[in-house]
């Protein structure tokens, strides 16, 4: 099949739960090569990996057509500029870049180099997540007036010895979760008109932000995304409502979960929410009022992998195409204006 041969920037939480497990079930990628300092995890389970010290022995290795930069967010921009320049395709974990500008440069670089650069939004591929742009498409709550998505946690401690709790560029709860979360309402219904953001710090002794409250207007409608880490008792992920009634869903998809769980991905019964977490529609339909479950279409993470396997082998669209991610960044950047400033940023 000619396999795309993949190296993994890094091997922690992500190369380890998502990149690794994703690409070794899809037979049209080889994970190749796997960057680990101190450590040769990755080959005990993947014993035909080779393990390298250093980034720069990824580079010079002409055989590895496809780079996952899955490193801390304040080095994705020069290891996807030193992949690029190599002249290796690249995936970048999300979120894209710290800043807007960096993610201008990366895609003008691509551009001129020829190579695919995508960004691993793969909750676009949650089950939840999927139902819901189904419900909208449809028309099955009528002409909206308010989405409201929240990603929450509980979590009242500070994680020791990870970058994620200290402060630096990209460093956060916004860029974190929020990568994910704006991704999916720009998805839905595009740039907004303007944004109304708060972030800050809840947790005592926290460094970084940990949660985050923004208002995004459109036209006729607003998108509401909250995230914290001292949510205990779990709300609603997401709440949909307009002129003909709601959607609302409980819970999250489990395909994160069954990877952690070492379960193959496209395996019998992959990304099937239980009956339990199916989401309730509260609506009428051609004048007859319709209230009920709404079973959640099965999550796909494998299908990330499979268009860019496509759009290298075979000039396929990218289904994640760079530029809507640098609007992820560019409405993070607006959030933290607006939180600075407590007003609403115009887009």
């Amino acid at each position: 099949m000619n396999p795309i041969n993949t190296a993994l920037l890094s091997y922690g939480m992500s190369g380890e739960i998502f990149h690794a497990p994703l690409l070794s079930a899809d037979p049209g990628f080889a994970l190749s090569m796997v960057v680990q300092r101190n450590s040769d995890k990755a080959k005990r389970r993947y014993p035909s990996v080779r393990i390298v010290k250093q980034v720069n022995d990824v580079m010079a290795d002409e055989s590895i057509e496809l780079v996952v930069v899955n490193v801390p967010n304040e080095w994705h921009y020069q290891y996807a500029t030193q992949a690029l320049e190599a002249g290796k395709h690249v995936i970048v974990e999300k979120p894209f870049t710290v800043t807007v500008q960096e993610a201008d440069n990366l895609m003008a670089l691509a551009k001129k180099k020829n190579k695919l650069l995508t960004v691993f939004q793969n909750r676009r591929w949650d089950g939840d997540f999927l139902t819901v742009k189904k419900v909208i498409e449809n028309g099955w709550v009528g002409k909206i007036a308010e989405f409201e998505l929240h990603y929450d946690r509980y979590r009242n401690y500070i994680e020791a010895n990870t970058w994620k709790e200290e402060q630096g560029p990209g460093s956060g709860i916004l860029y974190n979760l929020g990568s994910h979360m704006l991704d999916q309402v720009l998805v839905l219904f595009g740039m907004p008109i303007e944004v109304d953001a708060r972030v800050g710090v809840q947790r005592p002794g926290g460094k970084v932000e940990d949660f985050y409250d923004i208002r995004m207007q459109y036209r006729d409608f607003q998108a509401v995304v909250k995230s914290s880490y001292l949510v205990r008792e779990a709300t609603p992920r997401y709440m949909l409502h307009g002129t003909e009634g709601s959607f609302i869903k409980y819970g999250i998809d489990p395909q994160e979960q069954a990877l952690k769980d070492g379960k193959i991905p496209g395996s019998p019964g992959w990304g099937v929410d239980p009956k339990e977490l199916w989401g309730k529609l509260n609506t009428s339909l051609s004048g007859l009022h319709v209230e009920g479950l709404i079973e959640t279409v099965p999550g796909n993470y494998s299908a990330f992998y499979r268009n860019v396997h496509d759009s290298i082998r075979k000039g396929d669209s990218l289904s994640v195409k760079p530029g809507e991610s640098r609007d992820g960044i560019r409405l993070i950047e607006a959030c933290y204006e607006s939180s600075r400033s407590h007003k609403a940023i115009k887009i």
